[in-house]
């Protein structure tokens, strides 16, 4: 088990450029952590390959594992043609995640409006969406490179559509990133979605969300989900999320891959990071 950290985490300091993604990478060691996960926000690794060789280099120089490359996707965006369009893209990736050195990539899947994200839309789309992730971790395997889906965009988020994506790709290469707030933007509880998704992970997210019912709005920063709930990005550990239990379902279940802080909260991206950090840390060594 590793626990490491996001640079999505830090996306806000590398839009504004206040920090490079090297730069990132070299503040997750100095806080002890054991691996980093590379999320090109901020950033591009497409035709950039000194920067992918430059981020491997980092790592390899602070004794940090690249735990995952993580991207969008979307494979119901349009025709036929623009599937094929969109899986070609997505291998073009799978190159560089194996430039990265990384063995775990996370690429989204299907992202649909608020209208059509209905069981009839997923099970129309399914087919599709599952042929598309086969191909994908069928190149990958080369590499030895185990792919996955995140729980996360409403329409493939609840436990039971990741569960039923899973097994409809068949490929033992082809997992989830399981993000233990994000089933909570479809009003799904985390700890029952955890405890069914565990079997499939292969990376897993730590990130922790403050609640509020749908009938108070707490104004600026809150999103909605599906349902109306509002939720926040929180500090790791001071959010709403039962993240002791959640992390004590992942233990005991077997899981030993990498632990992966996202922050998305509205304190300073540094602190936020840190602290939650330092929380994942002491919370995963009490259970």
């Amino acid at each position: 088990m590793k626990l490491g950290v996001s640079t999505y985490s830090l996306v806000d300091k590398i839009v504004s450029r206040q920090m490079s993604v090297l730069d990132v990478i070299e503040w997750i060691a100095e806080q002890d952590g054991e691996h980093v996960e590379i999320v090109p926000a901020g950033y591009d690794l497409e035709n950039n390959e000194a920067l992918a060789d430059a981020i491997r280099q980092k790592a390899a120089e602070l004794k940090l594992d690249i735990s995952n490359y993580a991207i969008t996707a979307n494979f119901v965006a349009g025709d036929e043609r623009a599937c094929e369009a969109e899986i070609a893209r997505v291998l073009k990736h799978v190159d560089i995640a194996d430039r990265l050195g990384a063995k775990l990539m996370r690429h989204d899947a299907a992202f649909r409006p608020a209208e059509q994200l209905t069981e009839s839309h997923f099970i129309e789309d399914l087919d599709r969406i599952a042929d598309a992730c086969r191909r994908i971790a069928d190149y990958a395997a080369r590499y030895g490179i185990t792919t996955s889906v995140e729980n996360h965009g409403h329409y493939i988020q609840a436990s039971e559509r990741v569960e039923r994506l899973i097994r409809r790709v068949g490929r033992p290469n082809f997992r989830t990133t399981l993000d233990i707030a994000n089933f909570m933007c479809v009003d799904e509880d985390p700890i029952g979605a955890c405890m069914r998704n565990a079997p499939y992970a292969s990376m897993v997210h730590a990130k922790d969300f403050y609640v509020r019912s749908s009938d108070f709005d707490p104004g600026e920063g809150w999103g909605q989900s599906v349902n109306g709930t509002y939720l926040r990005g929180a500090i790791f550990g001071n959010g709403d999320i039962n993240v002791r239990e959640i992390l004590r379902i992942l233990k005991h279940s077997g899981y030993d891959g990498y632990l992966s802080l996202e922050f998305e909260g509205m304190e300073d991206s540094l602190t936020g990071t840190r602290v939650g950090l330092d929380n994942l840390k002491r919370i995963w060594s009490e259970i």
